[in-house]
């Protein structure tokens, strides 16, 4: 294995959490995801012909995170509590907010908002790293920041389309 792949892909890890974690919402999951991710990674060594390292480890990690969440479809789902702290301060409040906005996201909507803004992808790159069109990542992006902004501003969310 070379060592420079392998420093290349440890830098890699701290925005590979940062991703996996908005994803998957469970710091554990979140880790497991990583982890699965770079031991991939490193065993595919062979595999990676050049190119853009981050997309290719975050394709990885985005398909990881999708197959656990095709097995998870199969079982029964539970509830997650959430802390409803009225005395919280503005931007811990905000942070909140944000975050349950996050979560009404469908996943794909989802994922490519965290991509393009947290990340700071192109649309290029998130659209090999989720195997679409640019134009989908594009309405994808579109209708995830609007569902933000809605829920932001108090309005209701608007409603899922069913395929």
């Amino acid at each position: 294995m070379s060592s420079d792949f392998r420093h290349n892909v440890e830098t890699m890890i701290p925005a590979l959490r940062r991703y996996a974690r908005a994803l998957a919402r469970d710091r554990d999951i979140a880790d497991d995801l990583v982890q699965d991710t770079l031991v991939r990674a490193l065993r595919s060594e062979k595999l990676f012909l050049g190119g853009d390292l981050r997309a290719w480890l975050y394709t990885i990690l985005t398909n990881l995170n999708r197959n656990r969440r095709r097995s998870l479809a199969r079982q029964p789902t539970m509830m997650e509590l959430h802390d409803t702290n009225a005395d919280a301060s503005g931007t811990e409040a905000e942070g909140r907010d944000i975050s349950r906005a996050l979560l009404t996201l469908p996943e794909d909507q989802r994922a490519v908002l965290l991509l393009v803004v947290l990340e700071g992808l192109s649309y290029r790159d998130v659209a090999d790293i989720q195997g679409v069109p640019i134009g989908t990542v594009m309405s994808r992006l579109a209708r995830a920041r609007a569902q933000v902004k809605a829920m932001l501003e108090g309005e209701r969310p608007m409603l899922r389309r069913v395929k």
